[in-house]
C-alpha cells in the first residue's frame, strides 16, 4: 500500500488546479474584488490534497472522515477557534478531530508554522477565492472556493475519486443549449452569476442528491397544460389548488444585503419539496415554482415516438460528448425522463440517482434530441 506523501493524483492534480486559481485572482484583482485569499503554490495544494486523501481512507470510532480545508491565515479569518498549539497536517490527526468539525460550514485551518503546514483551527467563513478541501467519502476529494456573493455559494473547481481527476471546465456554460441551471452552477461567467431565478432549482438539485433515494422533477411551463398528456392518469398525489410557498419566495427576493431572514423561509420549502422526489414517481413543478403534484408515472405522449437516443455531456476539461440508449444513463427513471423531455421540449427533467449521479433532461434544438448534462461533480 502506498504511505502518505505517495498520491499520485495530488501532484498531477495541483498543477491544473494552481492554473484555475491564479487565473481567476488574477481577473478579480482587475476587477478590484476584495477581500481576496492568499494563493497558495501548487506544492502546498499538493500536500494539502496528498493529506486529505490519506485521512479520508482512515476511521475514527468507524466512521470515515468528512472535513473541510482551507487555506487561510489565522489573522484573515472571521471568529476564527485557534488551537493553541497548532496541529499538523497529519492524516492521523486530520481523521482524530473529524467529528469535531463534520458540520457543514465548518473549516479546519491551514496555513505555515515555523516552515511546515499546519492546522491551526477551524473558521465558518472564507473570503472570495480561497482553496478549499473538502473530503466527501473515503477517497472522494473535492476542491473548490468561495464564489464571493453573500448566498455563500461554492464554485467545484475539481473532483479527484482515486486515482481519477476531473476538472470542472469553465467553458461549459458557453456551449450551444447549455441550461441555466449548469451556467448558475458553473458560477464561472461573472460575479453575482447564481440566477436569482436559478437559485431555487439549484437548491433542489442540491437537496434532491442529499436525500440519497433518487428521484425525478419534472419543471414545466407555467399556464401550459399539455404536459398532462405526458402523465398516466389519475396522479397518486394531485396537488389543488398548487402548492405555491417556492412560487412565493422565488418572487419576493430581497437585497443580496437582506437576503438572511429570506434564506432561512427558502430552505425548508425547499427541502420539503425535494423530499417528495423519494417517493416513487416523479414530482411535477412549473417554471414558476408552483408544485403541481407527486408520485407521477410518466407515459408516451400520443402519437409520439420512443426515445431511442440521447446526447450525453459532463462539464469537465477533456470530455467528450457522447450519443447512447436512455437506458444506459440509469435505468428506467431516466428513460422516462427523457421520454418526457422529448414530448414536451419546453420542460426541463432533473434526475437524481441513488448512487450520487445527477442528470438534467432539456430539448435540443440543434442536435435535434433530447440532451443528458450529467452535473454531479458540480454538486458535491
Amino acid at each position: 500500500m502506498m504511505q502518505p506523501g505517495a498520491y499520485p493524483a495530488a501532484r498531477a492534480a495541483s498543477t491544473a488546479v494552481y492554473d484555475h486559481f491564479a487565473r481567476r485572482l488574477a481577473e478579480a484583482q482587475r476587477r478590484g474584488q476584495e477581500p481576496l485569499a492568499p494563493l497558495p503554490d501548487a506544492a502546498t495544494m499538493e500536500a494539502v490534497i496528498d493529506a486529505a486523501f490519506w485521512a479520508s481512507l482512515r476511521r475514527e470510532e468507524g466512521y470515515p472522515p468528512k472535513i473541510s480545508l482551507a487555506y487561510l491565515p489565522p489573522e484573515e479569518a472571521v471568529h476564527p477557534l485557534l488551537f493553541e498549539r497548532p496541529m499538523a497536517l497529519d492524516p492521523a490527526a486530520l481523521t482524530r478531530v473529524a467529528p469535531a468539525v463534520e458540520r457543514p460550514g465548518i473549516h479546519l485551518g491551514v496555513w505555515h508554522d515555523r516552515n511546515q503546514l499546519s492546522v491551526w483551527g477551524t473558521t465558518r467563513t472564507t473570503p472570495a477565492l480561497c482553496f478549499v478541501l473538502e473530503v466527501s467519502a473515503p477517497g472522494l476529494l473535492v476542491v473548490k472556493h468561495h464564489s464571493g456573493e453573500e448566498s455563500g455559494k461554492f464554485v467545484n473547481v475539481a473532483v479527484l475519486e482515486g486515482d481519477q481527476i476531473k476538472i470542472v471546465d469553465e467553458q461549459a456554460s458557453r456551449l450551444p443549449g447549455c441550461p441555466a441551471l449548469l451556467t448558475s452552477l458553473l458560477g464561472f461567467d461573472s460575479p453575482g452569476s447564481w440566477v436569482r431565478s436559478v437559485n431555487v432549482l439549484v437548491q433542489l438539485a442540491v437537496s434532491m442528491r442529499a436525500h440519497e433515494h433518487g428521484g425525478s422533477l419534472l419543471v414545466v411551463p407555467s399556464g401550459d397544460a399539455s404536459w398532462r398528456e405526458s402523465i398516466v392518469w389519475p396522479m397518486p398525489y394531485a396537488v389543488l389548488p398548487p402548492f405555491s410557498e417556492l412560487a412565493h419566495l422565488s418572487r419576493d427576493v430581497p437585497p443580496e444585503t437582506e437576503r438572511h431572514g429570506w434564506q432561512e423561509a427558502l430552505s425548508p420549502a425547499v427541502e420539503a419539496v425535494a423530499g417528495l422526489t423519494a417517493v416513487d414517481g416523479a414530482v411535477v413543478l412549473t417554471d414558476g415554482y408552483e408544485l403541481l403534484g407527486f408520485g407521477a408515472k410518466i407515459g408516451r405522449r400520443k402519437g409520439c415516438p420512443q426515445v431511442e437516443q440521447v446526447a450525453v455531456t459532463e462539464p469537465v476539461v477533456g470530455g467528450t460528448p457522447s450519443v447512447v440508449h436512455p437506458e444506459q444513463l440509469g435505468g428506467t427513471r431516466h428513460l422516462s425522463a427523457a421520454q418526457f423531455v422529448q414530448d414536451q421540449r419546453g420542460a426541463l427533467a432533473l434526475v437524481a440517482s441513488q448512487d450520487g449521479r445527477f442528470t438534467i433532461f432539456e430539448w435540443s434544438p440543434c442536435e435535434a434530441m433530447v440532451h443528458a448534462h450529467r452535473i454531479e461533480i458540480l454538486l458535491l
